[in-house]
């Protein structure tokens, strides 16, 4: 999953919150709904924050234990983050490990590697669980391309298939096969 990381005018990279936008996740991609995407932009405008604020970070998840970039965040990065004079990938693994790199895209162009650390002595109101929750599961669509519909798991005759057949189908419904 991902979003749009939210800066401290002050400090723009310092993050105060983010922001999810309509998604569809598979465990490798993550496909961002446009038109939610451009109500991001009104919400925040809207807010009194300028494009540099929450248009410039895109932080995302990955499901193992690598934070490092695969071909396709780079492509994404190229191609959705190469207007702003400089933007930053922010990538979260599922075991935890972090990746960031701050981009400028005016001049010759440089990328620069980023430490990441949590800055515990900053306040940051937007830490409501409750509230990030809610917000995962009205935006946050999983999408499982070796799922089955349950009624048709649990139907053989929907199937057409030997009833014996059953449980192998059910496994293949909720494991990832390519996984």
């Amino acid at each position: 999953m991902g979003g749009f990381g939210i800066s401290d005018p002050d400090d723009p990279l310092l993050v105060i919150d983010i922001d999810l936008v309509k998604q569809s996740c598979t465990t490798v991609t993550v496909e961002f709904d446009d038109e939610s995407v451009a109500d991001l932009f009104d919400r925040q405008v809207d807010a009194g924050r300028t494009p540099d604020q929450f248009a410039r970070i895109w932080i995302h998840t990955h499901p193992g234990c690598s934070a490092m970039p695969s071909g396709t965040d780079e492509e994404t990065f190229d191609r959705s983050f190469a207007i702003p004079d400089w933007a930053v990938m922010f990538i979260l693994a599922k075991s935890g490990a972090t990746y960031g790199r701050l981009r400028f895209n005016t001049g010759p162009g440089a990328s620069v590697r980023l430490a990441v650390d949590v800055d515990y002595s900053t306040d940051f109101p937007a830490s409501d669980s409750d509230g990030w929750l809610e917000e995962y599961d009205a935006n946050v669509r999983i999408h499982d391309p070796f799922a089955r519909a349950p009624s048709t798991v649990d139907d053989p005759f929907a199937l057409e298939c030997d009833p014996t057949e059953i449980d192998a189908l059910r496994w293949y419904a909720t494991e990832w096969v390519a996984s």
